[in-house]
């Protein structure tokens, strides 16, 4: 059973996570195009396919964090039947998978929706804005391949390199 608990933990963060760590990662520059498509002054002529990418990707983003929920749950049962519940890995790997689910709720994806808003209202989003999320999403990734790495390490493990 344990094996089949790890298969669809590994599986669900691979089809849950990896999507929303791309499209979170595509968004801020996929915006910033949509915005240089943009006339300067009134906020004229941007391509609709431009936003739509846009819209695209935070639905993406959404989507998949939703179902991305289903990580910690199949996490949370395999250390269970692996007797690995105390361990300190996995301790810090639950601190920083709560961590990266906190930065994607509270700064990625509020963030996404802002500046999704004014680039369908033909606004032009400024540059600084983009950085920002682009920072946050960063930080989202690093903690996510954190704990990628604690997983397959593992330290103090038997079988951790």
């Amino acid at each position: 059973m344990t094996k089949i608990l790890l298969s669809l933990h590994v599986l669900a963060a691979i089809i849950a996570i990896g999507p929303v760590t791309v499209a979170a990662s595509m968004f801020p520059p996929a915006a910033r195009r949509v915005t240089v498509a943009l006339p300067a002054g009134a906020g004229g002529g941007s391509d609709a396919a431009d936003v739509g990418t846009v819209r695209l990707l935070h639905r993406i983003c959404r989507v998949y964090a939703g179902l991305g929920i289903a990580v910690p749950v199949l996490g949370f049962a395999t250390a269970s039947a692996m007797g690995v519940l105390g361990d300190a890995w996995l301790i810090t790997s639950i601190v920083l998978t709560a961590a990266a689910a906190g930065i994607l709720v509270a700064l990625v994806l509020p963030r996404q929706e802002e500046l999704l808003e004014q680039l369908a209202g033909r606004q032009p989003v400024e540059r600084a804005r983009t950085a920002r999320l682009a920072m946050f999403t960063g930080l989202f990734n690093l903690l996510w391949a954190t704990v990628t790495v604690l997983m397959i390490v593992r330290p103090g493990s038997t079988t951790g390199a």
